[in-house]
C-alpha cells in the first residue's frame, strides 16, 4: 500500500498530494475490510472508503490551489474510481474464490452459517452428529485461539469434519436415539468398515459441495491413522486367534496443520467427556491430558506443527471450554413430591 502510494507519486512527477490520496484511501479501505463479518458489509466498507477518497481528493486539489470547479471535477473522478473499485472488488472476490478455491475469512464465515446446504443436511439427517460437531467447534476455536492458529478455520472445519456420517447416520452412537444399535448384529470387521467409511464419504461430499481445500483436508485428516479401538478390542475378545491392530487403523493422512490436529484432539475429548459418568473438573483434566498423550505416543501429531508448549495450551483451553459439563441444575418440584 505504501509502495503503491510512492509509485503513484513517481508517476505524477513527485506530486505529493496524489501519493497522500492513495495512501489515505488505501489505509482506510484496509482498516474497514479487516473487520468484516459478512460479505454484504464489503459494500458498506467500499462506500465509506469511497467517501474518504472523495474528501482526500478534494483536499489535495485545494492544497495545490486549484480552482474550485476543477477540484470538484477531480473529486467526481475520484468518486467514480472508488465506485468502480468497489464493484470490481465484490465481483472479483467471488470469482477468485470459486476459480481458485480460495479460503477467505468471508467464505469461512458463510460456510459456518447453519443455512448452508451441507450443514442443513447434517442437521436434519444426523442431528446427533451435528450437535457433536458444534461442541467440537467450540473446543477447537478456543484451542486455536490459545496457540495462535486460525480459530475461524478450526471452528468451521469442526462443523464439517463428520459430514460423511450423513450417508449412514444410524451406525454412529450419537444418532441412535430410540433405535437398536446395528453393530450388535455385525461382526467387528464389518462394523469397522461402516465406521471408517465416513471419512471418505465426507471428503466426497465436501468436494461435491465445493468446500475449500483446508476444510477438505481437515475432514480427511481428523482421525489420522488412529486405531478404531472399540471394535479392535471387541474383535480381540471374540477371536480365538491374534488380531492385527493395523487392520483396525484409519487409512488416511495424519494431520498436517495445527487446525486439523486440534480438531482431532477436540473430537476425541468431546466424545470421551460425554461418555463420562459423574464428570468433575479433575477427571476431565486427567482425561484431556491422557488423550493428548495417547495421540502423541501413537505418532498422530508428528506432522501437525504443534509444540509441547502448544499442547499444554490446548489442554488448558479444552478444560476451560468444558466447564459447563460439570455444572448442575436444581431439580424442579413435581406435584405430589416435596423437594428435599
Amino acid at each position: 500500500m505504501v509502495l503503491e502510494a510512492i509509485n503513484l507519486g513517481l508517476i505524477t512527477n513527485l506530486s505529493l498530494e496524489y501519493a497522500l490520496v492513495a495512501l489515505i484511501s488505501g489505509l482506510c479501505a484496509a482498516y474497514l475490510v479487516s473487520h468484516l463479518i459478512e460479505r454484504s458489509e464489503l459494500l458498506s466498507a467500499g462506500a465509506i472508503a469511497s467517501g474518504f477518497c472523495l474528501v482526500a481528493v478534494f483536499a489535495a486539489e485545494m492544497l495545490r490551489e486549484a480552482p474550485v470547479l476543477e477540484a470538484l471535477e477531480f473529486t467526481l473522478w475520484g468518486a467514480g474510481a472508488g465506485f468502480l473499485g468497489l464493484i470490481l472488488s465484490v465481483a472479483l472476490l467471488e470469482v477468485f474464490e470459486v476459480i481458485f478455491n480460495l479460503t477467505t475469512p468471508l467464505r469461512l464465515l458463510e460456510l459456518g452459517n447453519p443455512a448452508q446446504p451441507l450443514l442443513r443436511r447434517l442437521m436434519q439427517e444426523a442431528p446427533g452428529t451435528y450437535n457433536h460437531s458444534i461442541m467440537v467447534g467450540n473446543l477447537a476455536e478456543a484451542a486455536a485461539e490459545a496457540v495462535g492458529a486460525d480459530s475461524l478455520l478450526a471452528r468451521v472445519g469442526a462443523y464439517y469434519h463428520d459430514v460423511g456420517k450423513i450417508n449412514r447416520p444410524e451406525y454412529f452412537v450419537e444418532n441412535q436415539l430410540h433405535m437398536h444399535n446395528p453393530h450388535d448384529r455385525l461382526n467387528p470387521n464389518l462394523s469397522k468398515l461402516a465406521i471408517m467409511a465416513h471419512v471418505g464419504d465426507g471428503v466426497e461430499l465436501a468436494q461435491r459441495y465445493g468446500l475449500p481445500r483446508p476444510v477438505v483436508d481437515i475432514i480427511k485428516q481428523h482421525h489420522g491413522t488412529s486405531v478404531l479401538s472399540y471394535f479392535y478390542y471387541k474383535a480381540k475378545h471374540n477371536s480365538v486367534g491374534d488380531v492385527n491392530e493395523e487392520t483396525y487403523r484409519y487409512e488416511e493422512d495424519k494431520p498436517t496443520s495445527r487446525e486439523a490436529a486440534i480438531i482431532m484432539l477436540a473430537d476425541s475429548v468431546e466424545a470421551a467427556v460425554k461418555a463420562m459418568q459423574h464428570p468433575t473438573m479433575k477427571k476431565i483434566q486427567m482425561l484431556i491430558r491422557d488423550i493428548i498423550r495417547q495421540k502423541m505416543e501413537d505418532g498422530q501429531l508428528d506432522r501437525s506443527q504443534l509444540t509441547f508448549g502448544d499442547l499444554g495450551k490446548v489442554a488448558d483451553a479444552f478444560l476451560v471450554a468444558l466447564r459447563g459439563v460439570v455444572g448442575h441444575r436444581i431439580e424442579y418440584p413435581v406435584e405430589g413430591k416435596v423437594m428435599a
